[in-house]
């Protein structure tokens, strides 16, 4: 058997520890890689997380996911920016999938609506989906299936930017809606602030000075009834957004089938006047929100006056483009069953010729 010695020298004595002299830079960019070389490709969250180690948590003070990377500059919230003049770009999420909801916040949407009153999910499906979008720096709005206490009260748990309550009919209404979104003595929300995640489970501390400030309060109008009212619900304090609802809209009237109807049309711009008209400035009256239909593109309601567009819904693109997909390879299929039949026929002629 093979006998392995070490000198004294080499057990007494360990080797001096080399540690490279640090750099005056401790923050290296990542080397750009060739995939992502094309400059129309927009990562918008990548670079700051890949260009920075961890670092001690530092909480923000504000209503929904906190940044948990030292010198990381948070977002703006989607208030400050309606504020501020912008318009916002959105996405709808209806599958629930926190990889699509990643995806279309690196993809660049301002915002993104986790869709609980047509989706099949609840709050414990959307809780992944915000952080999936937290991961992207990417605002979440939650629709809630009914615009009740019980159900603003846990998605506003949740620590969601923006809450949407469906089928606001009347200023009452909209009045109860803000009444559920706040604490007492302003309105009825139940209080675990010490707890959840919108106070980043207690952790921050500045949560309940902020959270009405940051908070985006959403009504939707989509009845006859609460186009009538529009101004009246616009002008309630706290309703920062009036979403304008066409499907349901055009249903009230009886145009189910054709929500493109001249007079359903009609309604819609009668209701956007009046939403618009509530808007002397930055903080006074609401901004019109909006779905884009086939009829009417994201680019005609910025042209009219919305401030948030929702372009499209998740399992409508994906609809599309798996069914795009199986027509291409069927008409592929047929195509080279006609060039089969066409040579055979061919060949056929030309045996008879010999």
């Amino acid at each position: 058997m093979a006998t392995v010695t070490f000198s004294a020298s080499s057990l007494s004595t360990p080797p001096k520890p080399h540690f490279p002299k640090p750099s005056k830079t401790l923050i290296h960019p990542p080397r750009r890689l060739s995939s992502f070389s094309n400059p129309n490709f927009n990562l918008k969250t990548l670079n700051p997380i890949l260009s920075r180690s961890p670092a001690p948590v530092r909480l923000s003070n504000t209503t929904s996911d906190l940044i948990a990377y030292e010198n990381s500059v948070p977002s703006r919230s989607l208030k400050s920016r309606l504020h501020n003049g912008e318009t916002l770009y959105g996405f709808f999420l209806l599958s629930f999938s926190p990889t699509l909801a990643e995806i279309a916040g690196l993809a660049g949407y301002d915002f993104v609506v986790v869709d609980m009153e047509h989706g099949h999910g609840g709050v414990s499906d959307a809780l992944p989906c915000l952080r999936a979008l937290a991961a992207t720096r990417t605002p979440a709005i939650l629709r809630l299936p009914e615009s009740c206490p019980t159900w603003a009260k846990k998605a506003l748990d949740l620590g969601p930017q923006g809450i949407m309550f469906p089928m606001i009919d009347s200023p009452k209404l909209a009045k109860k809606a803000v009444s559920y979104c706040r604490f007492p003595p302003a309105g009825v929300r139940g209080s675990a602030h010490t707890l959840v995640r919108a106070s980043s489970y207690g952790i921050n501390a500045g949560y309940l000075s902020n959270y009405e400030e940051e908070l985006l309060i959403m009504c939707q109008v989509e009845s006859e009834e609460a186009v009538k009212k529009v101004e009246d619900i616009a002008t309630v304090d706290g309703v920062d957004c009036i979403q304008m609802g066409p499907l349901d809209l055009s249903a009230s009237m009886g145009y189910l089938w054709d929500p493109g109807n001249k007079k359903v049309r009609e309604m819609m711009k009668t209701a956007e006047k009046g939403v618009l008209g509530t808007k002397k400035n930055a903080r006074e009256g609401a901004y019109l929100a909006g779905f884009a239909m086939p009829h009417d593109s994201p680019d005609d309601l910025r042209s009219r006056g919305y401030h948030m567009v929702s372009g499209t819904v998740d399992l409508g693109l994906f609809r599309s483009a798996v069914v795009e997909d199986v027509k291409k390879f069927k008409a592929g299929l047929k195509k080279a069953s006609d060039n089969e039949k066409e040579n055979a026929k061919e060949d056929d002629e030309k045996y008879w010729s010999e």
